[in-house]
């Protein structure tokens, strides 16, 4: 942890965006986004490609300037944040030195912050201590995305950022950076990252932000945001059915048969329940659930997507009851 005593007690929020914007010329990447980011939980940040995403993680770490609104770190700027040591980044952009070692480079970046993990400590809990004596410039794609996770963590900072940290990392090298970077959770640590595998966000958030277009469409945890989107999934077996037999079905948005399992994405599953035994049909082992977040999320986008005017309303908890 930094030098500095972080301000506003531990009730207070890491990350505080009020009413902020900003535009490249006549694009809006960013619209009056107002979120509230607690400490020490792990939040995952998602959005489609273009939502503004990776302009409001810059914004944050004070590499862009802030249009209009304001951005508080620990109750800071973000660019003093950064100076006291509060925050770590690992982003999209930039590589690693040439012909030094993975050591010396954690060397090197350690000594930009005030007070520093051991480099040791660093490869421990970046699960690279085997990357230790490589040269930085030999490593494959997932293994230089793990040593630059252990940068972001190497000044024992209070905010960890992450845009994108499992790009170009195979299965096991993801399974590695995801128990490292729990295990900094666990330590305290407020985590936010970016990601497109909504199966990670799923499994390790304690709260999901979704944006679109520059603005916030949902807040809320994992479990919030599946309610949130409005529709379950029936699945059951009936043999010898077609799909055909069944496009009618009241309340039904998708519906797929293969074999004899059919599953129907429905937004009101007693309709389309009830409707089945009304046609005869006895449907057998069947499941109600809700939409996985991956289905949760396209469902949320595509909605704001249809939403011409541009001013859909964020969703929180209350309008999933």
């Amino acid at each position: 942890m930094s030098d500095e005593k972080l301000e506003g007690g531990t009730g207070a929020p890491a990350v505080s965006f009020e009413q902020v914007s900003k535009n490249y010329g006549a694009v809006r990447a960013v619209r009056e986004l107002t979120l509230h980011i607690p400490r020490g939980r792990a939040i995952a940040f998602l959005g489609p490609n273009g939502a503004g995403k990776s302009t409001s993680l810059e914004m944050l770490l004070g590499l862009r300037k802030v249009g209009s609104g304001r951005i508080e770190v620990f109750g800071k700027s973000p660019r003093q944040a950064m100076v006291a040591g509060h925050v770590g980044a690992m982003l999209q952009s930039g590589g690693l030195p040439q012909d030094v070692t993975v050591r010396e480079v954690l060397e090197l970046m350690s000594r930009l912050h005030p007070r520093p993990l051991a480099v040791d400590e660093v490869l421990r809990r970046a699960n690279i201590a085997d990357l230790a004596d490589r040269k930085a410039d030999k490593l494959s794609g997932g293994q230089t995305q793990r040593v630059r996770f252990a940068i972001a963590i190497a000044g024992d900072s209070d905010l960890i950022v992450l845009d994108e940290p499992t790009t170009g990392m195979d299965v096991e090298n993801r399974q590695i950076f995801w128990t490292a970077m729990k295990a900094e959770a666990a330590r305290g640590k407020t985590i936010l990252f970016a990601t497109h595998y909504l199966e990670e966000a799923d499994q390790i958030a304690d709260q999901v932000i979704v944006i679109n277009k520059g603005r916030l469409l949902a807040n809320g945890t994992s479990a919030d945001i599946k309610a949130m989107a409005g529709f379950q999934r029936v699945s059951f077996r009936l043999p010898g059915i077609s799909r055909e037999a069944l496009i009618d079905l009241p309340a039904a948005v998708t519906i797929d048969v293969v074999g004899d399992r059919v599953q129907i994405q429905t937004s009101d599953s007693d309709k389309t329940f009830y409707a089945l035994i009304d046609q005869g049909l006895r449907p057998m082992d069947l499941e109600i659930t809700a939409l996985g977040l991956e289905q949760a999320f396209v469902a949320i986008t595509e909605r704001d997507n249809g939403d011409d005017d541009g001013k859909a309303e964020a969703l929180t908890m209350e309008d999933a009851r």
